[in-house]
């Protein structure tokens, strides 16, 4: 599971700018922020199947996914951490590029995938659900979204939580005339531990589990280890084409603090 919220092309100082935690296991092998040996990608990489939730490249190209919440999974489906990675290393446009995944959208379990390409302006959501019908395949317009574990944008107590806090924040900024200050977003945004009320759950899987799973930072204790917000990122695109990652994750059961900045290159046409 994970929480995203963003401001897509909505913004004076940013073209984009994405607040995102990520849950998992805390025993998972994972790689915080790097250069990826041998790719123009630089993104979080979980090390179990390779792929990435989050991730951008070197042209301006942004990819991320969470999943969606369902009480059953497929044994066998493919990585969706795959599909950041697949897009990132294409040159396809982010709507061509969501196209092309439409007849495959049955070979994974449940995903919720946000596409941008920074210099076309261009962002897409793609979700292989609900099961049996259509790939869902939209536009996303300038505005502030969130994605949790349903569609983009889906009233869940803690999506509508972090949207309303969000743009509170940016408000506030906006009244002072302060800069972002994008490690103040996180620490008063992202760390929220609060739970939702019980009768607001969507209730897909046991009541319990979609309790522990109800605040915008989860930290719970499973019969196969410690689960929750292991990472918190903070991908902000700054007008000018600066990308900046201010990534704070666990590492050893500790947790670090990085940022990862670089300069939108432009494609040289062939």
């Amino acid at each position: 599971m994970c929480i995203a919220v963003f401001i897509w092309q909505a913004h004076t100082q940013y073209s984009f700018l994405l607040l995102l935690n990520r849950d998992e296991y805390h025993n998972r092998p994972t790689k915080a922020v790097h250069w990826w040996e041998g790719e123009e990608i630089v993104g979080g990489r979980d090390e179990v199947a390779g792929g990435t939730w989050l991730a951008s490249s070197r042209q301006g190209r942004v990819a991320f996914l969470t999943n969606v919440l369902e009480l059953h999974a497929l044994p066998l489906a493919k990585s969706r951490g795959d599909l950041p990675v697949r897009f990132l290393q294409s040159r396809k446009g982010p709507m061509e590029f969501a196209k092309e995944l439409v007849n495959e959208g049955n070979e994974y379990n449940g995903f919720n995938l946000i596409l941008a390409d920074i210099e076309s302006k261009s962002m897409v959501y793609v979700s292989n659900r609900p099961k049996g019908e259509p790939m869902v395949i939209q536009e996303v317009h300038p505005g502030v979204h969130v994605l949790s574990n349903a569609k983009l944008d889906s009233p869940w107590p803690k999506a509508q939580r972090l949207k309303l806090s969000f743009k509170t924040m940016l408000d506030v900024y906006k009244t002072s005339e302060k800069c972002i200050c994008v490690k103040e977003m996180i620490e008063k945004l992202m760390r929220d531990t609060t739970k939702a009320e019980k009768d607001k759950l969507p209730r897909i899987c046991s009541l319990d589990w979609e309790l522990e799973l109800s605040s915008i930072f989860v930290e719970v204790d499973t019969p196969l280890g410690c689960y929750g917000t292991r990472s918190t990122t903070a991908l902000a695109v700054e007008v000018g084409g600066q990308i900046s990652f201010h990534e704070m994750y666990l590492e050893r059961n500790m947790w670090k603090e990085q940022i990862v900045s670089y300069w939108i290159e432009k494609l040289q046409l062939q």
